[in-house]
């Protein structure tokens, strides 16, 4: 069975508080919790920045109910460099930092690369032939997420296919955005909130956004922009949907709208 999440970037988010999205007076010791008994999947930023202790993430999965799980934006160190095929032991360093505490919650790792990174066949290969399949004996899957317009070709498409890795659809227009789908799930950063809408979009754009999860959880590939051919058909895909960036206030809103949809 098919698994569809949807969810928001972090959890610790001033404009959140107050009635918006945390009940006011919460204590924010508990936003992690409120978030992830409202949300079904959160997206933790902080280890792109930052070197996380194995003790903080065995916290995050004791405050969440055993239904939720997590997805990890990869540490920069990894992605943000001249020749991606050295990045071995930064993959390394990120992977045994202690991510293997969050146990069942952990979900896709996303490796997010410069706007200004561009595309390179033979380096890239090298990359994501780095990825390790697991740490701790817990299954590992991975998606990139690749901003620079030199990677909206088949061949990048194909690569990411051979390798059985996701490719992030980021849907914005500042940023590539396609949705080729390349790996056994879909990843998807949608940053088009406005902060004029309560919940960040219209009921029609939710609407739509709901109809591409249920296809993509289905096997099939919805309308969306696309660089390549079709992928190879499936009986069932997990699907992760966050709202990213934008109008950042309204984004729980538009996950939780989402949610009631599904």
């Amino acid at each position: 069975m098919s698994d569809v999440r949807v969810g928001v970037g972090g959890w610790t988010y001033e404009p959140w508080r107050g009635g918006v999205f945390y009940p006011c007076g919460l204590p924010q010791a508990q936003e992690l919790a409120h978030a992830s008994r409202a949300l079904t999947t959160i997206e933790i930023n902080g280890t792109y920045y930052s070197t996380q202790k194995p003790a903080s993430f065995a916290k995050w999965r004791a405050e969440t109910p055993d239904s939720f799980v997590f997805t990890l934006k990869a540490h920069r160190f990894a992605t943000n460099r001249r020749v991606l095929a050295e990045a071995g032991p930064s993959i390394g360093h990120f992977i045994g930092s202690g991510m293997v505490e969050l146990g069942p919650k952990l979900g896709p790792i996303v490796w997010q690369f410069m706007p200004t990174k561009r595309f390179d066949a033979v380096d890239f290969g090298a990359f994501l032939a780095l990825l390790p399949k697991q740490v701790g004996g817990i299954p590992l899957r991975h998606a990139v997420e690749v901003r620079h317009e030199s990677f909206a070709c088949a061949e990048f498409v194909e690569l990411a296919r051979r390798h059985g890795v996701a490719t992030v659809f980021t849907d914005s227009d500042d940023y590539a955005s396609f949705a080729d789908v390349t790996g056994d799930f879909v990843y998807v950063r949608t940053m088009r909130s406005r902060t004029e809408l309560p919940a960040g979009y219209t009921d029609a754009e939710l609407d739509a956004i709901a109809a591409s999860a249920r296809a993509w959880a289905a096997g099939r590939e919805p309308a969306a922009p696309r660089v390549a051919g079709p992928a190879p058909p499936r009986s069932a895909r997990d699907v992760f949907v966050f709202f990213i960036s934008a109008a950042k206030e309204r984004n729980p809103a538009a996950a939780q709208s989402l949610i009631a949809r599904l």
